[in-house]
């Protein structure tokens, strides 16, 4: 039989899911207030030049959490310095980002578990 590899994939399938999220949510609020859409220079934020930067920002930090996801996956190894880069990604987004609140969220568990995520002993229970 295949040596059976332990892997933190309670971390991983929250932070993909906040890598999707973000990304999701970044591509579609620059769609929405970018350049070429309709309310750019219209309504309450014309004019304002910060605003198409943030969904920008929040796509960055998507791709992030994406790629720390995978690692976690195949690399378990890795899994507190790829957790701490997740959280501190989530927790940034979460002020700045356009890649919403619960998305962050999702990224800031699923980096703190990968953080706190230990492979169990050899003998066969863990902790």
């Amino acid at each position: 039989m295949a040596e059976r590899r332990e892997r933190p994939v309670g971390a991983f399938v929250f932070s993909l899911l906040a890598g999707i999220w973000m990304v999701g949510a970044g591509i579609a609020m620059y769609g929405w207030v970018g350049p070429t859409s309709w309310m750019w220079g219209h309504g309450m934020m014309g004019g304002y030049a910060g605003w198409p930067r943030l969904p920008w920002l929040g796509l960055m930090f998507g791709v992030v959490v994406l790629v720390g996801a995978a690692v976690l996956y195949s690399r378990p190894e890795k899994a507190q310095g790829w957790g701490i880069a997740i959280l501190v990604v989530s927790a940034v987004n979460l002020l700045f980002g356009m890649g919403g609140v619960l998305a962050s969220l999702l990224g800031i568990v699923g980096g703190a578990w990968a953080v706190a995520w230990s492979p169990t002993d050899a003998g066969g229970e863990g902790r």
